[in-house]
């Protein structure tokens, strides 16, 4: 396998929502505190009792295709085999509208990563990951963010493995929306 790392405009998003992005929910990491939050917090990582599909293109309404941005500075790429697109990365900067870059101008954010299902575990995540930090530092950046949350333990592990420091933990971070509401929303940080 031959992976190249190349990227696209945002006329080419069909390409980049080829990539599926769901995956089989069957760990969490159940946030744990101790003695009310005062004593820390844990990470209890446990079976789920009926495992399930999570879709974040669905829950997004469409994901990458439909994905509108009017501000910013932003980057897609695909890794490619060929003609084969194996994975896909967005990440964006300097844009107002977008309340995760917190009005900072150093700081950048992962918006999305996606590795084929046939294509996992073969490094071209971290291809990814490393190509959109160093479109991130290349443009003044100091820092790159990621949301992610508990029920993805994966991308989680995955995180952690890049050099990403878990920043925030916010367990009503989807309260307004039922449908993942129990979710814990993770933040994580990269010093570039």
């Amino acid at each position: 396998m031959n992976v190249e790392i190349v990227e696209i405009t945002a006329a080419e998003l069909d390409l980049y929502a080829s990539v599926p992005i769901s995956f089989t929910v069957e760990r969490v990491l159940r946030l744990e505190d101790r003695d009310g939050g005062f004593g820390g917090l844990a990470f209890v990582e446990e079976s789920v009792d009926a495992p399930y599909r999570k879709d974040y293109d669905a829950e997004d309404e469409g994901g990458p295709a439909k994905w509108e941005y009017t501000s910013g500075r932003r980057a897609y790429f695909l890794a490619k085999d060929g003609e084969r697109v194996l994975g896909a990365a967005a990440v964006v900067m300097d844009d107002p509208a977008l309340h995760m870059l917190e009005g900072r101008r150093d700081l950048a954010v992962l918006w999305d990563i996606r590795v084929h299902p046939d294509a996992r575990g073969r490094g071209i995540g971290t291809s990814l990951f490393r190509r959109a930090a160093d479109w991130a530092r290349e443009r003044g950046c100091t820092q790159l963010k990621i949301e992610t949350q508990n029920v993805n333990v994966p991308a989680c592990r995955f995180y952690a493995a890049q050099g990403c420091e878990l920043g925030a933990i916010h367990r009503h971070g989807y309260a307004a929306n039922p449908a993942v509401a129990h979710e814990v929303m993770l933040l994580w940080f990269l010093s570039l």
